[in-house]
């Protein structure tokens, strides 16, 4: 049998991803290159602290566009599922946010809130623009292909038995992770009166924080009478916000610079406790899916997270993804 095609939906949403991506590259390849467009103060990316951090960022906006490219091409149905799933899962933590959060800071503060610094203002429209629109087109596209390669994730309900060798574990480190959580969501709360774009994010942070480990403690334990996915996609998000972004603020505090400015005491404590916590909530979802493989009769071929391998979806099961 051939591979599966991507659709015209799973298709166009890559493409879109794509071209999200080109706005932000194009900018960073001139900063890195000695360009200083867009900033009205060319001595600020003459430090290696500001070269490091353009470079990173330019690398994690260069594994988005590998990734959008991969939901369209039949190599990206091979690929191994961490492969996939593990840039992907701190990419969407980080974007979910900022596709919330922009648009509510610019209906308060208006455009003002991107005035009065270094960079212009066309530039924070241009690279939150192109996060926005990533950020939306690439989790379309990989739900189309989460849908095409793991059928049985959109179909199966929470309540499915399977067996877990690790089940108490899970349990123990949910309802942690659960308890970690709702005190990251506190320091959330206490920081959010540094201002009103601080207020809006923070408070974002802190509901997908506690409503990402609320949905893992219901996966864990199997309670819902919904679809699986439902609960997966805020579990999913929820821990992909904490560990991105606490990875993300530690590595800017850490390397010092124009970036690492306003940090305070208790916004570096929340960030580093989001990022472990976070991690934990991962590593528990990683061996949930793992040994949730086998709901909906996955034959001894497949790869884990396989969906069903009936008549009708045997492309993707047949030819592995590893």
């Amino acid at each position: 049998m051939t591979e599966q095609r991507a659709g015209i939906g799973r298709l166009t949403a890559s493409i879109v991803a794509v071209a999200a991506t080109l706005p932000y590259l194009t900018i960073k390849t001139l900063w890195l290159t000695g360009d200083s467009v867009g900033v009205s103060d060319p001595a600020l990316m003459e430090g290696g602290q500001m070269m490091g951090m353009n470079a990173l960022t330019f690398a994690m906006e260069a594994v988005g566009l590998l990734l959008a490219l991969a939901f369209t091409m039949r190599w990206g149905m091979r690929l191994p599922a961490w492969l996939v799933l593990l840039p992907l899962w701190v990419g969407t933590g980080l974007l979910s946010v900022l596709a919330v959060t922009t648009p509510l800071i610019l209906l308060v503060g208006g455009l003002d809130v991107f005035s009065g610094g270094p960079i212009r203002t066309w530039v924070y429209l241009v690279v939150y623009g192109g996060f926005i629109t990533l950020g939306l087109a690439l989790m379309t596209a990989f739900a189309l292909y989460a849908r095409d390669r793991w059928p049985a994730v959109f179909v199966t309900p929470v309540r499915s038995p399977f067996p877990s060798a690790t089940r108490s574990l899970q349990e123990v480190v949910a309802w942690g992770a659960l308890l970690a959580a709702a005190a990251v969501a506190v320091l959330r709360v206490v920081l959010a009166f540094d201002g009103t774009a601080q207020a809006i994010q923070n408070g974002v942070k802190a509901v997908l924080a506690v409503g990402g480990a609320v949905a893992l403690v219901a996966l864990v334990r199997r309670r819902g009478n919904g679809p699986f996915w439902r609960p997966l996609v805020l579990a999913w998000l929820g821990s992909g916000s904490l560990f991105g972004w606490g990875l993300f603020s530690m590595i800017v505090r850490s390397t010092g610079g124009p970036l690492a400015y306003g940090g305070t005491g208790v916004a570096d404590f929340a960030e580093l406790f989001g990022m472990l916590t976070g991690l934990v909530m991962g590593m528990c979802g990683a061996f949930l899916l793992a040994e949730r493989s086998g709901v909906g009769h996955v034959q001894p071929g497949q790869d884990a997270l396989e969906g069903e391998d009936r008549e009708s979806d045997r492309q993707p099961a047949d030819h592995g993804h590893r």
